[in-house]
């Protein structure tokens, strides 16, 4: 098995079936499938909503790979999913406050989060399966996150992002934020 095999069979465990046909396991599935709307937005001792942890994952992989790794524009971008997901915000959302939250988990429509997720998703394996093996290697420079800053991606207390994000080798965008990531907030 190569690093690229790898990775897809990761990804592909922590998105839904729908980003990755005939993988039989999904944590996503698992996890979220199941649940209605008001389940999906609740905030227990005022946590995160699991619709917010589902869109911050999915604006985290977008930006990482579409703007850092590809260089292109953003699913966010191409689908008018500011509009479909009635979420103006462009960042990731690290950083925001608790009434930001609570706001977004209230006003973000829970089926177009899906889809968007899931566009995401078939995206980062579309970019992970077109790059060269040597290019997993590339340490990604501080040009790639300048233009995701430029984009948006890291609000307000958020903008230490950019620098722990410079350096980093495309392997460990792949690895972390569209695996990893995604396997730590399912969890």
């Amino acid at each position: 098995m190569d690093a690229l095999e790898l990775f897809l069979r990761q990804h592909a465990i922590a998105h839904s079936a729908r980003v990755a046909a005939g993988e039989q396991r999904s944590s996503e599935d698992l996890i979220l499938r199941h649940l209605d709307e008001a389940q999906m937005r609740a905030r227990p001792h005022g946590l995160n909503s699991l619709a917010w942890l589902v869109w911050h994952m999915a604006r985290s992989e977008d930006v990482g790979i579409n703007v850092v790794i590809a260089g292109q524009r953003q699913v966010f971008d191409e689908g008018d999913w500011a509009v479909r997901l009635n979420v103006p915000r462009r960042d990731v959302g690290t950083g925001m406050s608790a009434d930001e939250v609570a706001e977004l988990s209230e006003q973000i429509r829970i089926p177009e989060l899906r889809l968007y997720r899931a566009a995401v998703g078939r995206r980062t394996r579309e970019v992970a399966t077109a790059l060269p093996p040597p290019a997993w290697g590339e340490i990604v420079d501080a040009a790639a996150t300048a233009r995701a800053r430029a984009e948006g991606a890291y609000g307000p207390g958020a903008e230490w992002l950019e620098r722990f994000c410079t350096g980093k080798s495309k392997a460990w965008y792949f690895y972390w934020i569209a695996a990893g990531h995604n396997h730590l907030h399912l969890g």
